[in-house]
């Protein structure tokens, strides 16, 4: 991991060092004991895809909506080293472990600038921001916060936990950067709040804040205000795509085929059959089943793969088997390959294959997310004035 001549980072997808061996083991305890858990797995929430149900459900109960960058899913650690000095780490979805160099990086009390915060963690994106002069600055957008100097906040509501970030951590964080403004050149990376609207701000979000990013975008997340931060696939968060844009990550197999050799191969000494590894392979797409058994995966389909697309892989001259692939259906209804996904160690589980293929075939578009805000937008309403009249009622 390099770093720029300021400190500031050169790669979201390897922020800093990444922790290997015994170093590795104890993060991963010393989290999970913060938290409480048992499992030493990533203890971030997973989104579900957003289905027509869902729609419904949000006139259930109270959902804020935001935007979901095109970034890199981190848990942000702040802790303190063996020294009593500050230390953090970008926590990715492979569960590794990486350790910001740059010492610059300070996130002070409330009343004291030269204090700062240990048993930490807050959950966001670290996303490219472009800036006018053409040059990129990385952002770490927070969207949640499960614990502050160990005091754990998952069973708070939703914006409780943001009401209790921003008070205890952002304002100081931005307090220091106003009294001292040329440490800003400095950090390694900056950090913002992901502004949330109530859910029916479907409008607000198409037109002022989705085309005023400065970083890609790839959809809308929908949280819900009332339950707790959940550790693995929550489904109350939920991750709304364009329909064209809902995607399933696969891990690639290609199976190359045997051809018998061409009378000019005979005539070259070439006489038995072998692997034509220049021809469009078979691209076979598989799923994840779990960790127990033989049958880790599942074959799901082929991916379509033009003889252009395929020079293109060769061309990569990197490893291409088992590589877990981004792939999406075209109006054929066939998959295609958009990237691949090194910040990812696994498939998609079948679980969340059956999820993307409800949106796929369920699909919810722009025009009917715009359709239903004000039936979510009154039922909000009409639970807000029932609260009201019941706290009047208790008085």
């Amino acid at each position: 991991m390099e770093q720029s001549p300021d400190g500031q980072i050169s790669s979201i997808d390897e922020p800093g060092v990444k922790a290997e061996g015994q170093l590795l083991y104890s993060m991963r305890k010393e989290v999970a004991e913060l938290l409480g858990r048992h499992q030493t797995g990533f203890p971030g929430a997973q989104p579900v895809s957003f289905a027509r149900t869902h729609l419904d459900e949000m006139t259930k109960q109270d959902y804020y909506v935001c935007e979901k960058s095109d970034g890199i899913r981190y848990l942000l650690y702040l802790t303190d080293d063996e020294a009593g000095g500050e230390a953090h780490y970008l926590i990715d979805r492979k569960n590794d472990y990486w350790f910001i160099t740059n010492r610059n990086l300070h996130f002070p009390l409330v009343n004291d600038l030269s204090a700062f915060h240990t048993a930490t963690l807050v959950d966001g994106e670290l996303v490219w921001d472009s800036l006018a002069n053409g040059k990129k600055q990385p952002r770490f957008l927070v969207f949640d916060c499960l614990v502050m100097d160990g005091n754990k906040l998952m069973d708070r509501t939703l914006d409780k936990r943001l009401a209790y970030f921003k008070e205890r951590l952002y304002t100081p964080y931005e307090k220091l950067f106003a009294e001292f403004p040329d440490e800003l050149q400095f950090q390694p990376f900056f950090v913002d709040m992901k502004p949330f609207q109530l859910g029916y701000g479907i409008e607000m979000m198409f037109k002022q804040v989705l085309p005023s990013l400065k970083h890609g975008n790839d959809g809308l997340i929908f949280t819900c205000r009332n339950t707790p931060y959940k550790h693995g696939t929550d489904p109350h968060i939920l991750k709304w795509k364009p329909p064209e844009e809902n995607t399933i990550d696969f891990r690639l197999k290609l199976i190359f085929p045997t051809v018998e050799p061409e009378e000019w191969e005979r005539r070259e000494g070439i006489t038995e059959p072998f692997v034509d590894y220049d021809s469009v392979p078979r691209a076979e797409l598989l799923i994840f089943q779990g960790d127990s058994g033989p049958n880790r995966y599942e074959a799901f389909s082929d991916l379509y793969l033009t003889e252009k697309e395929w020079e293109t892989l060769k061309g990569l001259n990197d490893p291409l088997n088992d590589r877990i692939i981004e792939c999406n259906q075209d109006d054929q209804g066939r998959w295609r390959m958009l990237r691949f996904r090194d910040d990812k160690s696994e498939a998609n589980h079948r679980s969340t294959v059956t999820s993307v293929l409800e949106s796929i075939s369920d699909r919810v578009s722009e025009k009917d997310l715009y359709r239903a805000a004000g039936r979510i937008r009154d039922s909000w309403k009409a639970r807000q004035a029932r609260a009201d009249q019941e706290s009047r009622r208790g008085r």
